[in-house]
């Protein structure tokens, strides 16, 4: 069975913000979610059958937005039903409805291959068919290893990557509101940034099922977080972070971390910072959302790109053993990197301008993606759009150059590597 069986109540919160889902609606979906969970603990398909004709007669009915946001919902329907039915060893309905399942949506190859449900059909060829039609778009270490390649001679033009100097009167008001200073301590620069990110992540929950405050600085959201008890999103935590970096002098970017989704079905991202230190002279990977730094197995800090390579070398990784999502799970290795990053380390995407309220609507947004060579969407290089709603422009550079796209910011002083 599909490992969070049927989350529906979270994907129903998350619909209802972001599309306004009528509460029966929502109220329908859980009572199906407790019998679909029966009906598979009961091993009764016609049970299952009934309900899932009954779902998915109310689900055709939405518009095309709730459908796409409820989609996970729906085909996992069918790949539970898939599991009920190899259990019993019913190797034709069980291939029908995980057919099915695939046809609207359900690609967690790695699951399916682990999935003892599945034990049954497994030596079945409609299951390798099957497998071999989801392995380009849903087994994200065979689609990260495919995408090593980068071209060092590309040449596109793109903006230089600029960083606001700590002395920009915003950036003094947040170090001296929140006393920085003292929350990075009198270690060296890389104890410094390590403090820093400990603290936001301690200060805001990660609320990935809502947006962040409309005023989009992080003076603003810090604030707003403590009067209504609320989190943020990952984007909303990242950005916390990089005026935080900006305010004590560190060079750091907002990284945007996307999966490959040839489909267009995947909506999830990651948003990460990547902190420059002098005292490594290298960019190094934060995250606030999960507390978390990446070493090798000297326990020297990486950064995103050589994460990534190691991921598809099958090199050695380390996550900080107090890396954890909200004080509630531990962001173990396994899930963490081999899963969940590696299916957003694809492409990578970071605003020029790294600054105060970075990305304030209502003016000129630009934004540089690192794409692999074997990305199916090269050109053009650069794309502007504009939302005649708040007059904000976006406009998006392409490159497939990691050597222009890390280039290492422009350095006044250098930083002690012992106490200051």
């Amino acid at each position: 069975m599909k490992k969070a069986v049927f989350a529906v109540v979270l994907v129903l919160l998350v619909v209802a913000e972001s599309f306004g889902q009528d509460a029966a609606f929502e109220n329908y979906a859980r009572v199906q979610d407790s019998l679909f969970v029966v009906a598979y603990q009961n091993r009764d398909t016609k049970a299952f059958e009934k309900q899932l004709r009954a779902f998915e007669k109310r689900y055709n009915k939405l518009n095309a937005e709730d459908k796409k946001a409820l989609q996970g919902t729906y085909h996992g329907a069918f790949y539970n039903l898939c599991c009920t039915y190899a259990l019993l060893n019913n190797k034709e309905a069980a291939l029908d409805n995980l057919e099915r399942s695939i046809a609207t949506g359900y690609t967690d190859y790695k699951h399916m291959q682990a999935d003892s449900d599945l034990d049954n059909i497994r030596n079945e060829k409609r299951y390798a068919d099957l497998m071999a039609r989801v392995r380009p778009i849903g087994d994200y270490s065979y689609i990260l290893n495919r995408a090593a390649a980068f071209n060092r001679e590309d040449n596109r033009e793109f903006p230089k990557f600029t960083y606001q100097s700590k002395d920009d009167s915003n950036l003094v008001a947040l170090r001296k509101a929140f006393k920085l200073d003292s929350i990075a301590g009198k270690a060296n620069e890389v104890s410094k940034i390590i403090n820093l990110m400990h603290w936001v992540h301690d200060y805001i929950r990660h609320d990935g099922a809502h947006g962040n405050p409309a005023v989009y600085d992080a003076m603003n959201m810090l604030a707003v977080c403590k009067k209504d008890n609320r989190g943020l999103n990952c984007r909303g935590l990242a950005t916390v972070l990089n005026e935080f970096y900006l305010a004590m002098g560190f060079p750091s970017r907002l990284v945007t971390c996307l999966p490959k989704d040839s489909l267009g079905i995947d909506q999830d991202c990651h948003v990460i910072n990547a902190v420059y230190s002098r005292q490594l002279k290298k960019w190094i990977w934060m995250d606030p959302t999960n507390d978390a730094y990446v070493m090798n197995e000297k326990g020297e800090l990486l950064g995103i790109p050589e994460v990534r390579q190691r991921l598809i070398n099958g090199e050695t990784l380390i996550v900080n053993p107090d890396a954890n999502w909200n004080h509630k799970s531990t962001a173990t290795k396994a899930h963490y990197l081999d899963h969940y990053m590696t299916k957003n380390l694809y492409r990578l995407e970071c605003p020029v301008d790294s600054r105060h309220n970075l990305e304030k609507r209502g003016q000129r947004l630009t934004y540089v993606e690192l794409l692999p060579l074997d990305y199916f969407n090269q050109s053009p290089g650069m794309t502007k759009a504009v939302n005649e709603k708040n007059n904000t422009t976006f406009v998006r550079y392409k490159t497939n150059n990691p050597d222009k796209f890390w280039q290492a910011p422009e350095l006044e002083q250098p930083v002690s590597v012992g106490n200051n």
